[in-house]
């Protein structure tokens, strides 16, 4: 259930405060990976076997569906919600308004990863265990399928087309999603690091891609010319998260903290040490920006990077998502140790002393 709106209580200083608009208890581990934020709402799985969608404003419950023992890939596009469970060999659609199921197609066993596009749904390639399969959003009927079970990193959507390529392969290939037809095919500097379900393709924006490279380097792919670029080149190996495009900066995490670039010609251009591990998540707020550490601290910079702000919440936090309009989100989803908390930002020079609601 949701708590009552608060407001969240700085550790030592003044300047700002954040408005708790709800918290929700999720009676399991919180994880980033069980989390799909759509335009007024937010999917989040709990309780073990439930779905539920959330108003992002007040935390009300629109829908609270059986689903599985733990999702192996939740999504959200448009006005459908997608889902596959670990223990349920099935993909399933659901009216992101109602909750109401729209179709359910069964799958091959460990069928993974769903990347959902306007009017299309891609499933497989995890593994290398089942195919690579197009769906038509809104009947669940198949579009095309790519024999071999050949593996992908978790692919991305970038319009009608799609970005994979092989775990530890040294190429990647984008394939428009209607109909799987090759539209190019690039070979990169370093092969793709391996990875589970851990994204390391991003979007850059509205017309190019990012993607990592071993544990060096990011490169810049624009599909609508065949531009390929190395964007970044670390001096020594980086235990990076994915590469994020915010507020017109490239975000990179680490074990010490973050760090951003500029892309357009990858030079440092601030240094975050939060002290801990970056928690993935960078959310723009107004001219400034929101991070998290994974020790359950959230830091507020300004547009020079500057810390203005920590706040320490009293539990760990997975993840920071944004949601409302892209450009400007107006809340933020921090997801902790077992609990949903959603925060607005707002202005204030009160000074108190600790954490609460």
């Amino acid at each position: 259930m949701a708590r009552s709106p608060g407001v969240v209580r700085f550790s030592k200083g003044g300047g700002m405060s954040e408005e708790v608009l709800w918290e929700r208890d999720l009676h399991q581990r919180g994880s980033g990976s069980e989390l799909a934020v759509g335009d007024d709402c937010v999917v989040v799985h709990e309780r073990w076997t439930r779905l539920v969608c959330l108003d992002r404003w007040d935390g009300t419950v629109r829908w609270d569906v059986p689903f599985g023992l733990w999702p192996r890939a939740v999504a959200v596009a448009g006005d459908r919600c997608f889902g596959i469970a670990q223990n349920i060999d099935a993909l399933t659609c659901w009216d992101l308004r109602t909750g109401t199921v729209l179709w359910t197609v069964p799958l091959p066993r460990f069928t993974g990863y769903i990347t959902a596009t306007a009017d299309t749904v891609l499933i497989g390639g995890w593994r290398g265990y089942t195919d690579l399969t197009a769906l038509d959003s809104a009947t669940g009927h198949i579009r095309w399928s790519a024999s071999g079970r050949a593996a992908t990193v978790p692919p991305v959507a970038s319009g009608n087309t799609v970005l994979i390529g092989a775990p530890d392969g040294e190429e990647v290939r984008l394939l428009d999603v209607h109909d799987g037809h090759e539209l190019g095919r690039w070979v990169l500097p370093e092969a793709l690091r391996s990875t589970d379900c851990q994204r390391i393709f991003a979007p850059g924006g509205s017309d190019r891609l990012l993607i990592h490279c071993g544990r060096r380097t990011v490169v810049e792919l624009r599909p609508a010319t065949g531009e390929l670029r190395t964007l970044l080149r670390h001096d020594s190996d980086q235990t990076w998260f994915q590469a994020r495009y915010v507020g017109g900066l490239l975000w990179l995490g680490d074990k010490q903290g973050c760090a951003a670039y500029d892309p357009a010609d990858g030079s440092l251009r601030r240094r975050v040490d939060i002290g801990q591990r970056f928690a993935p998540g960078v959310v723009p707020i107004g001219t400034g920006f929101l991070l998290g550490g994974d020790q359950g601290t959230l830091l507020r910079l300004d547009s020079a990077g500057h810390i203005v702000r920590r706040t320490t919440v009293s539990r760990r936090i997975s993840a920071l998502h944004a949601a409302g309009p892209a450009d400007d989100p107006d809340v933020v989803l921090v997801v902790t140790r077992g609990t949903l908390i959603a925060i607005r930002i707002r202005a204030s020079h009160e000074a108190v002393d600790q954490f609460a609601v």
